[in-house]
Formats: C-alpha cells, sequence, structure tokens
C-alpha cells in the first residue's frame, strides 16, 4: 500500500493559497481542514474557496469536514471538486448513508474519528469507506502535539483491513512532523495529513520529501 503525504494547508498563508498549493505540488493531496466554528472552536474556509482551490490547485484536495450535520453538508464539497471528502463519525447520523451518497458522486469517501472516539462500532462496516482517519490530536487547531495514545487505534483498525483484505486507507491527521512520522507508519497508517511540518519548512517540497521517505522505510508490512 503507498504512502500518500497531504500537507495541510491550515498551516499555510491564507492571503496567497494559489501559490501556497504550488509549493506541495509534489505531494499527493493538499488537505483542506474546513471547520464551523460548532462542531470544533474555529472558523476556517468553506465552500466557496473549496471550489475555487479545486480549480487551481495542483494535486486533488482532499477535504476534512469539521462541521455539524455533515450528512446535509458533506455532498456539496464532492460536488464542488473535492476529490476525497471525509467527515466526522461524531457529525454523521448515517454514516454509510453519507459514505454511498459522496462515493456515487465519484469522490472517495472517508470517516473521522476523533482521539476519543473508539473505531470497534465501525469495524463491521469498514468496506463502507475508503479511507478511515484517526484523529492524532483533538480537532479544531494546527500545531498541536502528537497524542501516542492514539497509536493502539491505529493498529486496531488496520489489524481488522487486513484481516477483512480490504483496501481502506488509514490516514493520521495531527501533530505529524519528522519525529512522528515513523510511529505513525508502523501502527499501519499509510496517509499523513502534515501542516506545520511543512510550511514552516525553509523548502516545502523537501519536507514532503523527507516525511515520504522517513514514512516508506517503516511501512514494508502494511
Amino acid at each position: 500500500m503507498g504512502i500518500l503525504i497531504n500537507p495541510s494547508i491550515l498551516s499555510a498563508d491564507f492571503a496567497n493559497l494559489e501559490s501556497e498549493l504550488a509549493a506541495i505540488s509534489a505531494a499527493d493531496y493538499a488537505h483542506i481542514d474546513v471547520m464551523d466554528n460548532h462542531f470544533v472552536p474555529n472558523l476556517t474556509l468553506g465552500l466557496p474557496i473549496v471550489e475555487r482551490l479545486a480549480k487551481v490547485s495542483p494535486i486533488p484536495l482532499d477535504a476534512h469536514l469539521m462541521i455539524e450535520n455533515a450528512d446535509l453538508h458533506a455532498p456539496a464539497y464532492a460536488e464542488a471538486g473535492a476529490a476525497s471528502v471525509t467527515f466526522h463519525a461524531e457529525a454523521a447520523k448515517a454514516p454509510v448513508r453519507l459514505a454511498r451518497e459522496l462515493r456515487s458522486k465519484g469522490v472517495r469517501a472517508a470517516i473521522a474519528l476523533k482521539p476519543a472516539t473508539p473505531i470497534e462500532p465501525y469495524l463491521d462496516l469498514l468496506g463502507e469507506f475508503d479511507m478511515i482517519l484517526i484523529m492524532t490530536v483533538e480537532p479544531g487547531f494546527g500545531g498541536q502535539q502528537f497524542l501516542d495514545v492514539c497509536l493502539p487505534k491505529i493498529q486496531r483498525t488496520r489489524a481488522a483491513i487486513s484481516a477483512a483484505n480490504l483496501d481502506v486507507w488509514v490516514q493520521v491527521d495531527g501533530g505529524v512532523s519528522a519525529k512522528t512520522i515513523e510511529r505513525a507508519a508502523d501502527a499501519g497508517a499509510n496517509v499523513f495529513v502534515a501542516g506545520s511540518a511543512v510550511y514552516s519548512a525553509e523548502k516545502p517540497a523537501a519536507a514532503v520529501d523527507e516525511l515520504r521517505q522517513l514514512a516508506q522505510a517503516r511501512c514494508g508490512g502494511h
């Protein structure tokens, strides 16, 4: 299973997003954090900006919706041009129905779990999703420290996917850096969201390459 590096533009210069996207053109996806100031205590960008970014980004958009009432609002992000749409388990009343609706619109459907949300209720549903996002910080703010207590959940998720012989990606988001990515890869993640680790680097493209090499060195068993 391939390693994917998805830099988060939450750490980019919001006044120059087109050039900031160009700076990460060597990455696999651009991770777009959508926050509504209700599901999480922060407000970022919304649907019109995602729609515009989809037109100018050199790489596909990975939209992470930290919003309430995901069942109602998530499909619009597929229509706006995101290639992958992630909604939170805690914000969806009918996650399987929503994932199927997203897939019907031609995008990858993913479900995200906060650090305290267990994976076990979703293990029988894994085949309904293209990706499971295990949050390794509390969602809502960039620059937080990686929570190692989430590693066993990543391991259990990867083990269940492997046991069922499914092609489901495992993404981690929060505190991912050159110091933490190897632990996440060891646990079974193959998609890595990194914000400040990329955008605070002198050369974002070089930071992407370094993260990819570190993860690839650990991911042979997945």
